[in-house]
């Protein structure tokens, strides 16, 4: 776990975020993933923090969204320690990392499991397996393959599309409108929650799927967007 800590802060929000990468490979320090959110957020007194989960083949999905719970939960306790409020947690990721915390995000009985607290919120970037199922019965990589298995079951049960809860905080999706499956599963995840009463928004950008990724946190429409999303959170208010 990777803390980034502006100076001077007390009780400040926390940008908690968790990499992409196949689900198999990605690291909590890499550029793409914190360098820009950093200079950005930081310089507004937001604690950033960066985790690790095991990858494929030791954990499948439903295994790594343990983990993430297990390093929020963790990272909540520790919080006061360096700054920042157990209460004003945010979650984020990218690709494979948006995936996980989407499917936390939908399912707080997960994070309930783990002795985590709820968050404020969740952002996720530009993920390809909003619907898991969906996903597996049309054409997709052969990553997926090695995630999801051949059971449906399995993909039901590790699908955000299928595992809404009641008490879902917002979220914020955003997806490359330059990339064939991640809008569409977007908007059919967010009339999903919004027909089970949570506040979801879709962001979709016509950006790379790695700079959906990268280019937030440099100045832009893209980040100011995010910024909006945040400021709607109640307990986000910055300094």
């Amino acid at each position: 776990m990777d803390i980034y800590v502006p100076d001077r802060v007390q009780a400040a929000p926390v940008l908690f975020l968790v990499h992409g990468g196949g689900w198999r490979r990605g690291d909590k320090a890499h550029d793409r993933l914190v360098q820009n959110k950093l200079a950005h957020w930081a310089a507004q007194g937001v604690v950033l923090v960066s985790v690790n989960y095991r990858m494929l083949p030791e954990a499948r999905p439903d295994a790594q969204a343990r983990d993430v719970a297990l390093a929020l939960s963790h990272a909540q306790q520790q919080a006061h320690r360096w700054g920042g409020d157990a209460r004003r947690f945010v979650l984020m990721g990218h690709s494979a990392g948006a995936h996980l915390v989407a499917l936390l995000a939908v399912s707080p009985e997960r994070l309930r499991a783990t002795g985590a607290q709820p968050v404020l919120g969740t952002v996720a970037l530009d993920s390809g397996a909003m619907d898991v199922e969906q996903t597996m019965e049309e054409r997709h990589a052969p990553l997926f393959d090695k995630a999801f298995g051949s059971d449906p079951a399995y993909w039901r049960s590790v699908s955000p599309q299928h595992q809404w809860q009641p008490g879902a905080a917002p979220m914020l999706v955003v997806c490359s409108s330059l990339r064939r499956s991640p809008c569409p599963q977007a908007r059919a995840f967010a009339a999903r929650g919004e027909a089970l009463g949570a506040r979801v928004t879709v962001l979709p950008q016509p950006l790379s799927h790695g700079d959906v990724n990268e280019t937030l946190g440099l100045p832009g429409p893209y980040t100011a967007a995010v910024d909006s999303f945040l400021r709607t959170l109640p307990g986000w208010t910055l300094p």
